[in-house]
């Protein structure tokens, strides 16, 4: 028992569903409604850049502004959620990022900069997201379970994506473009009713833990109360560190570009209609899910098996990077959609193999800090998301085609797979 806290009185009941996976299941849920809302501007801004006349470029500030909010805060939330606790952190920040999906066709009725400031105000609650929840993983997933559990967790990226893709062109087209912000929008503020009520931040807290899970998380667990100074020097002096932050931006170029521009794509350069787009985005979506899943059971079925962390996140990652650039670069002359849709299948399920590479590896080079350290390492993540984005769009506007912007993709992917074979480790570098 805790000092200062009451004896916690478990339920009878307790062990027939282990908790954690309530908890895994609860951040996956919020995962989805994270990329609900940061999708569904991909499908409604080609309505509404034919309401504002906004040109390629201008589209492409818009939809990258979130991401300016999203790398601000990404450190900082993953340090606020080492100090704290990922529970209290995330539940505020679904309630955040709800509250400005919300607030968005308002904002971009009044102005563009006020549309920007309101989509960089959404950023910064959805940086929250994923330093909370490695927070959360830390106190409640087995060492043995990592890659299903970061695999899973993560899937509510293509399924969220997935869902927007195939609902928000028929919204838009049936209600008019504001109308999928609020409804959206509204999914999270039913999810931070269910959080709060229904978790704690330490298993010891929880009586619906058995005894016997209870025992299993706290044998991998941090002393209780300990926190001790966070070794900055360690962190960013560690060539294996190092590799992980570099191949989250390498990792995510590919995802942030296709997150959106794929409808753009396949409206404007396939000729698709509204809602055509969105249905043909979805594919590579679904793709994405059931690969970064079978990966991750297949990444923790080869540690299970003997096979060492380091080897298996370097397989995975290598693989799915010159993978996807493999498929990207055979999109560059393609201009029938039903190829486009099997290449971008492609792109999407290497994208989802490197899921079970970098992703899980904060949990295994630095454990007691991967919150932290998922927070720096997708700041850096984060960039592709306004660089590349805007790139992407200005690439367009220039040469007409999707060309450069592919090639560019597949290259960062070809350099990210080099140093992750040179560099990446999966043995534990930080106390």
């Amino acid at each position: 028992m805790t000092a200062g806290r009451p004896a916690v009185v478990r339920n009878a009941e307790a062990g027939r569903w282990p908790r954690r996976y309530t908890m895994v299941g609860l951040c996956f849920c919020a995962v989805f409604i994270c990329y609900i809302d940061r999708v569904n501007i991909s499908v409604a801004a080609l309505a509404m850049q034919e309401e504002f006349g906004w040109s390629e470029t201008v589209k492409g500030f818009v939809l990258s502004s979130f991401f300016i909010g999203y790398m601000l805060f990404m450190a900082p939330s993953g340090w606020i959620a080492n100090r704290i606790g990922g529970r209290v952190v995330l539940g505020l920040a679904v309630l955040w990022w709800s509250a400005f999906t919300l607030l968005t066709p308002a904002a971009a009725f009044i102005s563009l900069p006020i549309l920007i400031a309101a989509r960089i105000g959404m950023g910064l609650g959805e940086a929250v997201m994923f330093p909370a929840a490695y927070n959360i993983f830390g106190r409640w997933v087995l060492p043995a379970e990592r890659s299903r559990a970061v695999a899973f967790l993560i899937s509510g990226i293509p399924l969220g994506t997935l869902f927007a893709l195939t609902t928000t062109g028929w919204i838009v087209v049936t209600f008019g473009w504001p109308s999928v912000f609020y409804l959206f929008g509204a999914a999270g503020f039913v999810w931070t009713a269910i959080w709060f009520l229904q978790t704690r931040n330490d298993p010891a807290e929880d009586c619906k833990v058995s005894h016997e899970e209870l025992a299993q998380l706290q044998e991998f667990a941090d002393p209780k109360g300990e926190k001790p100074p966070i070794p900055w020097r360690k962190l960013f002096t560690s060539s294996a560190i190092w590799a992980l932050i570099i191949n989250q931006f390498c990792s995510t170029w590919v995802l942030y570009v296709l997150l959106a521009w794929l409808p753009s794509y396949f409206r404007g350069h396939l000729g698709l209609t509204i809602t055509s787009a969105g249905i043909y985005s979805a594919a590579p979506w679904l793709t994405l899910f059931v690969v970064a899943n079978l990966a991750g059971w297949t990444a923790d079925t080869m540690v299970n098996k003997g096979l060492s962390l380091t080897f298996v996140r370097k397989t995975m990652q290598i693989t799915g990077l010159l993978g996807s650039a493999t498929f990207l670069l055979l999109a560059r002359d393609v201009d029938t959609a039903g190829v486009a849709i099997l290449l971008m299948c492609g792109a999407l399920g290497g994208v989802g193999l490197t899921w079970s590479g970098f992703l899980p590896n904060p949990l295994d080079i630095a454990p007691r800090y991967a919150d932290l350290l998922m927070g720096i390492a997708n700041t850096a993540g984060t960039i592709p998301g306004i660089i590349g984005v805007a790139i992407t769009g200005w690439m367009v506007d220039v040469t007409g085609t999707y060309s450069s912007a592919f090639a560019l993709a597949a290259a960062i992917n070809i350099f990210g797979a080099i140093v992750w074979l040179a560099f990446a480790s999966g043995e534990r570098v930080i106390d």
